[in-house]
């Protein structure tokens, strides 16, 4: 279950993933799967070749991107991978917005 994202923030991920960027969306996220994630990141691009490249500088698999959204693929980020990328791409933002400092 997904909440604490308004829905301009949304659309506006959408443009940006829509626009060939690599667009981020962090939100709070209860999934009994993880049980030790409280957010998850979105990173979408409509580029796909972009997407897997900006993946692969994080060591991740390109078999691991979300493809089930249509228009919209992307990566769900948790945890270390997730506090990492957001400041090395610095979305400060996002890391204080949800408490992502690692500091808690």
């Amino acid at each position: 279950m997904a909440f604490g994202v308004k829905r301009a923030e949304l659309e506006a991920w959408k443009k940006r993933a829509d626009s060939g960027e690599i667009a981020f969306l962090t939100h709070y996220w209860l999934d009994e799967r993880f049980p030790d994630s409280k957010t998850v990141t979105k990173v979408a691009c409509a580029d796909l070749a972009k997407l897997e490249a900006w993946g692969a500088a994080y060591g991740l698999n390109p078999e691991w991107i979300d493809r089930r959204h249509g228009a919209y693929p992307h990566y769900d980020l948790f945890g270390d991978i997730q506090r990492a990328a957001l400041k090395k791409e610095g979305k400060w933002d996002q890391i204080e917005r949800f408490h992502l400092n690692g500091d808690e």
